[in-house]
């Protein structure tokens, strides 16, 4: 297994449960949960009102030296979709073990992470109607993209 697939992920999710942003990183300790939130602070603008991250103690020290006005939540089932959204990432990463560098796997994520927001249209949340619409926008911004 290469370096960079062994990399902890760490995805983040906007409001409306699309892919934010995926980081990879070879360290979880504090300096690296820093760098993360001010990763995510300079890409999005404005502050969170919520953060939600696993139980790894690196968040709490980053959370509260760079935004400790927003809530932390690192209950049990609070970041499982974080967790469920590493699947298709692994899925993916195991066709394409090979990566040369951690550079190269995080623009593979980056890129993965757009392409997923695009197709990922909520089915259970909308009539089929509005489903096959939503779907044939998302073909016709795809056409447009790779054109």
């Amino acid at each position: 297994m290469s370096e960079a697939s062994a990399s902890p992920k760490a995805p983040t999710f906007g409001g409306y449960g699309e892919v934010v942003d995926v980081y990879l990183q070879k360290r979880r300790d504090s300096v690296a949960a820093k760098r993360f939130f001010k990763r995510l602070l300079n890409k999005n603008s404005g502050e969170p009102r919520k953060i939600v991250t696993d139980k790894l103690r690196s968040y709490d020290v980053a959370h509260r030296e760079l935004i400790p006005e927003s809530i932390h939540d690192n209950s049990q089932y609070a970041n499982n979709r974080a967790e469920l959204s590493h699947q298709s990432t692994r899925v993916r990463e195991r066709g394409m073990r090979k990566f040369k560098s951690m550079k190269q796997a995080q623009r593979f994520l980056d890129i993965h992470a757009t392409v997923s927001n695009l197709f990922n249209l909520g089915r259970h949340l909308v009539s089929a109607k509005i489903y096959r619409l939503l779907r044939l926008r998302a073909f016709a911004s795809w056409e447009i993209v790779v054109a």
